[in-house]
């Protein structure tokens, strides 16, 4: 599986959310965000890994999503220390 344009814009919206707090979340205004990270936060609802339909909170699971997503962002960007 390649990733697709969709993928990448939930993966853009998943590293916003803060992973120092789970009392912390992010809220897409449907009416100043892109029309693409609204949707891509409809899509993450579905999926069970944020709480709501406009951000909210992570899941557990969408906790678990974060970490990798910033790990593997870190090591692409070359952002890592051996």
């Amino acid at each position: 599986m390649r990733y697709n344009q969709d993928l990448m814009d939930e993966m853009n919206l998943l590293v916003l959310f803060p992973m120092h707090s789970d009392l912390e979340g992010i809220k897409v205004h449907s009416g100043s965000a892109a029309p693409e990270m609204v949707s891509a936060a409809q899509r993450l609802f579905d999926k069970g890994l944020i709480s709501a339909i406009d951000g909210g909170y992570l899941t557990s699971t969408g906790h678990e999503v974060v970490q990798h997503a910033k790990s593997a962002l870190r090591i692409l960007t070359g952002d890592f220390k051996n």
